[in-house]
C-alpha cells in the first residue's frame, strides 16, 4: 500500500509540474488580421488617420484623376510607386508612421499601430 501511495503521489506531482509548465508557455494566438482601405481622393488621404493592429493590412486606392504615391515620413522607410487612377498599393502594418504623397507634399496621413 505504501508503494502504491508513493507511485500515486509521484504521478500527481508529475502531472502538476506538467500543468504548470504548460500554463507558463505561450502558444501563438490565432489572430485574424483585418484589411483597411484608405482612399486617395480630392487631394487627401481619407481617412487622414487610421488606427490598426500590428499585422493588419492597409490598402491605399487612388480615386483621383492624377497620380499619387504613399511615402513614409521622415526616412522614406517604405514607399509605393506612383499610383495612377484606380491603382492600389498595400502594406502590412508593423509600426506607427506618418506618411505623405511625395508628388503632392501637402497630402499627409498617419498610421497608428496598436
Amino acid at each position: 500500500m505504501s508503494r502504491l501511495f508513493s507511485i500515486t503521489k509521484k504521478s500527481v506531482i508529475f502531472l502538476c509540474v506538467l500543468f504548470v509548465i504548460n500554463s507558463c508557455t505561450s502558444s501563438p494566438e490565432n489572430v485574424e488580421h483585418k484589411v483597411y482601405t484608405v482612399e486617395i481622393k480630392d487631394m487627401k488621404f481619407q481617412p487622414a488617420e487610421l488606427e490598426v493592429q500590428k499585422g493588419d493590412t492597409v490598402v491605399w486606392i487612388n480615386r483621383d484623376m492624377v497620380a499619387h504615391d504613399v511615402t513614409e515620413q521622415p526616412d522614406k522607410t517604405w514607399a509605393s510607386s506612383p499610383l495612377a487612377m484606380g491603382q492600389s498599393w498595400s502594406l502590412v502594418a508593423e509600426k506607427s508612421a506618418d506618411y505623405y504623397c511625395s508628388i503632392h507634399v501637402i497630402m499627409k496621413g498617419k498610421l497608428v499601430v496598436k
